[in-house]
């Protein structure tokens, strides 16, 4: 068994605006693997699959609300692979069973190596010692970015999408952008919102897709991973206009600055824009138990 190739429904976020603003639903390209992550994994994980190893196993790298581990987890479940998952911060060993995307892993199936952030930074000697424990298995890079991925994200872009003068999406790792620059038209041009500081992201883009046909915008509102009232607001009142829910980290951020970068006419008059919902929606259930304890407003 592989992972099938889905069609995905572009919609229209109707707005009385001098352009037209649209999304693309990866989020409901699966019910447990969601978004960008499925094509980030599809060559990946295919090819393993046609190998057809001896003990196969699926490793990777994420914190502990990391939308890659939770979409790995539900990879292995789906195609009877193990999955483990090596995770950051070993004070999390005796306490993940309080975070719900941990818990959602381990219900796929995965087992948890909980280690130092010291120890996790030099991921290049971790994979090489995870390779040599493991010689079958297939290693995945945190965040799933590498040039597999990149060309699973050509499958994000068909004969709908040529049809929009911008394309946007939310960047972490930069797989997700680097995939739409290199195969998206000529003519289009691509916005990436940033929502990590990482001043080496531009480069790094650079180096998988080899065009600098691309924007980086900052959209961090104060830092990866924070949460301020005025995302908390847009998300629920999106999803009250819209009726389309969204993450805080990644999409919600996202879409907050394309309706900025709207206000301030950034995109010209007549513009066709076309955004990427890359999913991450388990995200929200932790988002929520943060928020919860800080005595703050909860996403809906």
């Amino acid at each position: 068994m592989k992972l099938p190739e889905v069609h995905i429904p572009i919609i229209e976020i109707p707005l009385r605006k001098k352009v037209k603003l649209f999304m693309k639903r990866e989020d409901l390209i699966h019910p447990l693997i969601s978004g960008n992550k499925y094509w980030k994994l599809f060559y990946n994980v295919n090819h393993y699959v046609d190998e057809n190893h001896r003990n196969p196993c699926l490793i990777t790298f994420g914190g502990a609300y990391s939308n890659h581990i939770a979409a790995v987890s539900a990879v292995g479940k789906l195609l009877k692979i193990p999955t483990l998952g090596i995770i950051r911060g070993e004070e999390l060993e005796h306490k993940w069973q309080e975070n719900p995307t941990l818990v959602f892993a381990s219900g796929n199936g995965m087992n948890f190596r909980f280690i130092s952030r010291e120890v996790y930074r030099d991921k290049e000697k971790l994979t090489e010692a995870l390779q040599k424990e493991y010689p079958d298995a297939l290693i995945i890079p945190e965040g799933g970015t590498n040039e597999e991925a990149v060309e699973g994200v050509k499958m994000m872009l068909n004969d709908e999408t040529k049809d929009f003068d911008y394309l946007c999406t939310a960047v972490g790792t930069g797989g997700t952008i680097a995939g739409i620059s290199k195969f998206c038209e000529e003519n289009q041009k691509v916005i990436g919102c940033a929502v990590v500081g990482d001043s080496s992201l531009e480069n790094k883009i650079l180096e998988l897709t080899l065009k600098k046909n691309f924007n980086l915008i900052d959209s961090s509102f104060g830092g990866y991973g924070k949460i301020k009232d005025e995302n908390i607001r847009f998300i629920n009142d999106f999803k009250v206009k819209y009726g389309i829910p969204l993450e805080p980290i990644y999409t919600g951020k996202m879409m907050q600055k394309v309706f900025e970068l709207i206000d301030e006419g950034y995109f010209p008059e007549n513009s066709k824009i076309l955004c990427f919902h890359t999913g991450g929606l388990q995200g929200i259930e932790g988002a929520n138990l943060l928020l919860k304890k800080q005595n703050r407003n909860l996403i809906i």
